[in-house]
């Protein structure tokens, strides 16, 4: 079964109750739309109801009407979720007058719902920058216990003949959001990329925590920096498969795994490889999708204590329904490991 047949059959399977604040947006109104129509999950909108019913009447959008709409300038739902939102930030030095006014932001308030518990998660970002999306979910929802960093995987699907990682998914961490990730930054790192193996791509993770050195072939910094941080997660997770430090070569390609680390328990098999930077996590997936014509799913937040993740604003429908169908899947995944 293809992943994102899987994902969505789980999906319906379980459904979640995901908070779209771009709730008057074209691209997002037709993703909600669908996704209604295809029974996947209960979606919030969050935006003027008038200005979203006249807009699903003029696009021919019959489903929306089945949507909930959130109006953020209605006094009852400010009256709901500020006195949370104060509590929240009131050591941060936030007026219960500044909560209110925040709270009407669509971006907060939607994590404010989510945190709440009136919804699982937020799918955002056709019209909001990346930074103004974590910037609320930080604020709001927070991270997972014992994870202090939010970071961004993409599923890296091959084509056939490409015989690597995991019925041919790979997750490559952090490509997103961390630029220079401390030795326990990314452990963390390598922790919730295992999770999102688990929860998104439906696979049992086997971890490679990368490097230009396998188990001392170069000494620098930076390869102190990897070992340490493999040491830091498996004492976070002893069960976890992981290893490290390994060139990419050595960690999914078993023959030459056996040559620069024949004690590995990756065997050359890793199908979760952990970056030790963004910029080679960025470059890396970028130059894989290209070249070796591999469809790249994401990114993926992970970290959070409940989901939200970011578009691209020059997003499809398409994306965002395949990142609401993810969304659920993360929310699914986190409420089973609670």
């Amino acid at each position: 079964m293809k992943l994102f047949d899987r994902l969505t059959r789980c999906a319906k399977e379980n459904p979640q109750r995901i908070v779209l604040p771009e709730g008057s947006e074209p691209r997002t109104l037709t993703a909600a739309d669908r996704i209604i129509a295809d029974d996947i999950a209960k979606i919030i909108l969050i935006g003027d109801p008038e200005e979203i019913y006249h807009m699903a009447n003029d696009m021919n959008l019959t489903h929306i009407k089945e949507a909930e709409i959130v109006n953020p300038c209605d006094e009852k739902v400010i009256d709901k979720y500020a006195p949370l939102l104060y509590e929240l930030r009131k050591t941060k030095g936030i007026t219960e007058e500044e909560a209110r006014l925040t709270t009407a932001n669509p971006l907060y308030l939607g994590c404010l719902m989510v945190k709440a518990g009136d919804a699982d998660g937020q799918v955002a970002g056709a019209m909001n920058t990346t930074g103004n999306v974590l910037r609320a979910a930080f604020q709001v929802i927070k991270t997972q216990p014992g994870i202090s960093v939010v970071s961004g995987a993409f599923l890296m699907l091959l084509p056939e003949g490409l015989n690597y990682g995991t019925d041919g998914i790979l997750v490559f961490a952090d490509c997103a959001v961390v630029p220079d990730p401390s030795a326990p930054e990314l452990a963390q790192i390598a922790i919730s990329a295992a999770q999102t193996a688990r929860d998104i791509a439906g696979i049992e993770p086997r971890v490679a925590i990368l490097s230009f050195s396998t188990k001392g072939s170069a000494r620098h910094d930076r390869v102190d920096k990897v070992i340490e941080a493999t040491r830091i997660a498996h004492e976070m997770n002893p069960d976890l498969i992981l290893d490290g430090e390994l060139q990419s070569d050595a960690a999914i390609v078993p023959s030459v795994c056996n040559k620069k680390a024949p004690n590995s328990p990756l065997n050359g098999r890793a199908n979760v490889l952990v970056f030790p930077s963004l910029e080679v996590g960025n470059i890396a997936y970028k130059l894989v999708q290209r070249l070796g014509n591999v469809e790249a799913v994401g990114p993926v937040l992970q970290g959070l204590a409940a989901p939200v993740n970011d578009l691209s604003r020059g997003c499809y429908p398409e994306d965002i329904y395949k990142t609401i169908i993810m969304t659920c899947n993360q929310a699914i995944g986190i409420k089973s490991n609670k």
